[in-house]
């Protein structure tokens, strides 16, 4: 067996439980990364504004991709739900 097929197997585990708890609590981990970055903006006082609202939207859609990667599409949730 590879390395990588050792890590692949070992990290399974971790991604199944990580995709399962994207799913049952997606809504809060968006609320907590929205007052994160609401915190984060005021203690530095709106200079960095637009570059912590786009990290926390990169969050948010990489949390969206992970919980919905079950979701039946068969391409990894790359294609819409009314495309498919």
């Amino acid at each position: 067996m590879s390395l990588l097929d050792s890590l692949k197997d070992k990290i399974g585990p971790a991604k199944d439980k990580v995709t399962e708890l994207a799913q049952q609590h997606g809504d809060k981990i968006d609320q907590g990364l929205d007052k994160a970055a609401q915190l984060v903006d005021e203690k530095t006082k709106g200079k960095y504004s637009d570059q912590i609202h786009t990290g926390a939207d990169k969050a948010k859609e990489a949390l969206d991709r992970i919980g919905h990667k079950d979701d039946g599409a068969g391409d990894g949730g790359t294609t819409p739900p009314s495309a498919a």
